[in-house]
């Protein structure tokens, strides 16, 4: 199987025979090769969910009003001597 094959089909023939040709190579690794491929496979599943996770927690101020009001006041003594409000002298 070469890339100029993969390049002429379609996205679920190229995962077919992806999966395909990835089964035929695992059947000529020895039983340490073998783990390596599933650490290594469960390594890229793991990234890929953390992926998944990282693009939901995308702050978009669209769906957070929070995020909106950021910015919002621009005065810069709201807090000015607040301690001493708050504590005393």
């Amino acid at each position: 199987m070469n890339k100029q094959t993969l390049k002429n089909q379609n996205a679920s023939q190229k995962r077919q025979v992806l999966e395909d040709v990835v089964k035929e190579a695992l059947g000529h690794l020895s039983e340490d090769k073998l783990a390596e491929v599933f650490d290594f496979v469960g390594y890229l599943l793991a990234r890929e969910k953390r992926e998944e996770k990282e693009e939901e927690l995308e702050l978009d101020p669209q769906k957070d009003p929070i995020l909106r009001y950021i910015g919002g006041v621009s005065h810069g003594s709201l807090a000015k001597d607040i301690d001493r409000e708050l504590y005393g002298d």
